[in-house]
């Protein structure tokens, strides 16, 4: 059985991987200190090349890929390098995403809504829908990023709810799909995570803090063995804030 911190021989995708300090960096990096080998995609292609050298400076294997998400043929070229360079795909990490669009729906233009989905929603479902046959064959999983707000609406972030709401609704449908062709699929949903841009953001508000330890091992123990009764569930991380 795999532990929740022995992932030695599995493949791992993870999207939204740039900037150091960020959700996503902290993912992969948990994953390859656990053995995994790692595809690293972003929009950012200079990132993420210079994330996959960091990487390899600790010893881990990563290929970084490079281009928009919302686009089918860059989600597929994600998944592609996996199974080219490593020969299979084992986890998919969506990470990509973040919230956008922050005031009131009057003020709020469709393209603001557009986007908003597009970069939550959208990825989440291209990635794993390319994904899908790759991990089918490996029996793999797929772990999406909801958030805190599917289960406590806020004011003024009514479409971000919407957009992180429909990566839950997703991922219980898909999990249903997939249950049997072996594909697990789940999510996490934080609350408020610790980093530089939210210590910016709230400016001293009094904040039940996620660390970013607990966010990795929440996905790193969906993504093991030791889960592999869980599906279509999706996990708040908040310390007790919901």
């Amino acid at each position: 059985m795999t532990s929740p911190r022995n992932f030695e021989g599995k493949v791992v995708l993870v999207t939204g991987v740039a900037r150091v300090g960020q959700i996503g960096h902290a993912v992969a990096l948990a994953f390859g200190r656990a053995g995994a080998r790692l595809v690293l995609c972003d929009r950012n292609a200079v990132e993420a090349a210079a994330r996959a050298r960091e990487f390899a400076a600790e010893g881990i294997e990563a290929r970084p890929t490079a281009g928009d998400l919302t686009e089918p043929d860059i989600a597929r070229l994600a998944v592609e390098t996996a199974v080219r360079h490593f020969g299979r795909l084992d986890v998919v990490v969506n990470v990509a995403g973040g919230l956008t669009s922050y005031g009131p729906v009057e003020g709020t233009s469709a393209a603001d809504f557009d986007r908003e989905i597009a970069i939550n929603l959208k990825t989440a479902f291209l990635v794993s829908q390319a994904s899908i046959a790759a991990l089918a064959e490996s029996r793999g999983v797929i772990i999406n990023f909801a958030s805190v707000a599917f289960f406590r609406p806020q004011d003024q972030m009514a479409v971000y709810a919407a957009a992180k709401s429909g990566v839950a609704a997703f991922t219980q449908s898909l999990a249903l799909e997939l249950r049997d062709r072996g594909v697990r699929v789940n999510a996490v949903a934080p609350g408020m995570v610790r980093t530089s841009d939210n210590v910016s953001a709230v400016s001293g508000a009094t904040v039940r803090w996620v660390e970013m330890r607990q966010i990795t091992d929440g996905v790193l123990f969906l993504a093991s063995d030791a889960a592999d009764a869980i599906t279509g569930h999706v996990l708040p991380i908040t310390n007790g804030a919901l």
